[in-house]
């Protein structure tokens, strides 16, 4: 991928950067040789951002080319508006206060070279604010009030305005940043998009393990993928992908679904897609679509507070409780009493105005199909946890322990069970499901679908080994093609 600097006049730039080339401005916009290529970065240092501007139709004019501009038309915009600095400052006043604390001036400027300051200390600030305006050169104007720091302008800074004595540090920013957004060089394929693949290294049960990460990677380095895990603090870095592919646990009230939203809203593809989530996550939401289409699940009740004595009557005991955002048997009891059914039914509508009671269907084991783009994709049998009546035993305060697995082709699995979870994942929606199912005789029932399931390695891939990991890739590379193809006739 080529990384391009674009700055009004080539001979007035001052700064040599090793493997980068700086351009002019009217040539970028009029050459065609530069409207050809697609696996581009351009780093926008012209003067003026202004509407209309050369600076402006730069960064206009490499989204439609389909490279990647930094900054975007949208973080241009965003420097412009009157909020943007009461935005900041209420997004990093902790930060803010604790750095700016020493400095006794009223006013402060922070200049930021590619998320980077000559002074070290300002370096996490640099960074945060790098992220929420993602521009290579920035000039935070801070001001003091009576007794706090606030943002009082945000503003690009033109190639002429730095000092000379910065000349060597930006050189060392610029080539650190892109050195470490490129760190792929060597991969045999020449990358033409890049994903983001979005992760939580510090999450106790993620869905996907370390190694089964790397094999999404290797899939997606080989298609001409570059690839780049990402965390929690780099949403503001979303617009320099193609495509996002989230691998942390999902829900509405959660940084994810965020992350999904922006990413969508920037045009990237997305897995899992902000409506899936929103979808997903919620078991009242399902058990009202899955009833409405005829899919079969274990005999329901939606519960209130009027009609908590309608369960038993109902569903008989034992019965099973969900709060609509339960997920990994989290938030899902089996009761086996009226006392205990009144207590947790209580208790829990006490958090929703609505939840899920179930029949119990006691079984070995639960169905998992994965399905993708309404096609089945892997098979697998999650045995109960040991004398427990779930896949995963949370009981007594205890590290969590799971029953065995088994994988199987799709093949191999009852038609009945493929069918009904590629129903049932449809009227969510083309994404990654995992629907689970259980089978007591001839009868088979969806227990829920799972927008975000897990992929470990070694279990979910027990059949497919890498060619599970190149269909999700292969699919993602699919959709951002069509996308940068546009809309056909």
């Amino acid at each position: 991928m080529s990384i391009l600097i674009v700055v009004d006049n080539p001979h007035e730039w001052p700064l040599q950067i090793p493997g980068v080339s700086a351009v002019a401005a009217r040539a970028y916009l009029t050459d065609p040789a530069y409207a050809e290529g697609r696996s581009v970065k351009v780093f926008n240092l012209c003067k003026s951002y202004r509407y209309q501007s050369l600076g402006y139709y730069v960064s206009l004019l490499a989204e439609a080319r389909g490279h990647k501009p930094l900054p975007r038309t949208t973080t241009i915009e965003d420097m412009k508006s009157r909020h943007l600095a009461r935005f900041l400052t209420e997004e990093l006043d902790s930060r803010i206060q604790r750095d700016l604390a020493p400095i006794k001036s009223e006013t402060f400027d922070l200049s930021i070279y590619f998320g980077r300051n000559t002074a070290h200390r300002y370096d996490a600030l640099c960074q945060q604010l790098f992220r929420l305006i993602p521009a290579p050169l920035l000039r935070i104007t801070f001001e003091r009030l009576p007794g706090r720091w606030r943002i009082r302008s945000v503003r690009p800074i033109a190639a002429s305005d730095i000092p000379p004595q910065h000349f060597d540090f930006v050189v060392e920013a610029a080539t650190g940043y892109f050195q470490g957004r490129f760190r792929h060089a060597r991969k045999k394929v020449e990358p033409r998009f890049s994903l983001a693949i979005l992760t939580d290294p510090a999450s106790s049960e993620p869905p996907s393990d370390e190694k089964a990460l790397r094999h999404f990677e290797v899939a997606a380095e080989a298609v001409g993928f570059e690839v780049e895990f990402i965390t929690a603090a780099d949403r503001g870095r979303l617009a320099e992908f193609d495509a996002l592919f989230i691998r942390d646990t999902t829900s509405v009230n959660h940084y994810t679904y965020r992350f999904a939203r922006r990413a969508a809203a920037e045009g990237l593809v997305v897995i899992d897609d902000p409506e899936s989530i929103l979808k997903c996550s919620n078991k009242v939401y399902l058990a009202e679509l899955l009833g409405r289409h005829g899919v079969p699940m274990p005999r329901t009740l939606m519960v209130h507070r009027d009609n908590v004595n309608q369960i038993i009557p109902t569903l008989s005991l034992p019965v099973v409780l969900k709060q609509p955002d339960s997920a990994f048997s989290l938030g899902v009891v089996k009761v086996e009493s009226e006392q205990e059914l009144l207590h947790k039914a209580h208790e829990l509508l006490g958090r929703s105005e609505l939840i899920v009671a179930q029949e119990w269907l006691p079984t070995e084991f639960d169905w998992r199909v994965g399905v993708l783009d309404r096609r089945p994709l892997y098979v697998c049998k999650y045995y109960m946890a040991p004398g427990h009546w779930q896949i995963i035993s949370r009981e007594g305060g205890k590290e969590p322990t799971e029953g065995p697995w088994s994988a199987l082709s799709v093949g191999e699995a009852p038609e009945d069970v493929v069918r009904m979870a590629v129903k049932a994942a449809g009227l969510i929606g083309d994404g990654l499901y995992g629907v689970d199912l259980k089978q007591v005789g001839n009868r088979v029932v969806v227990i829920e679908i799972n927008d975000n399931p897990s992929i470990d390695s070694g279990v979910e891939d027990g059949v497919m080994k890498d060619a599970l990991y190149r269909e999700i890739i292969g699919t993602i590379l699919r959709r951002v093609e069509q996308r940068k193809r546009g809309p056909t006739a």
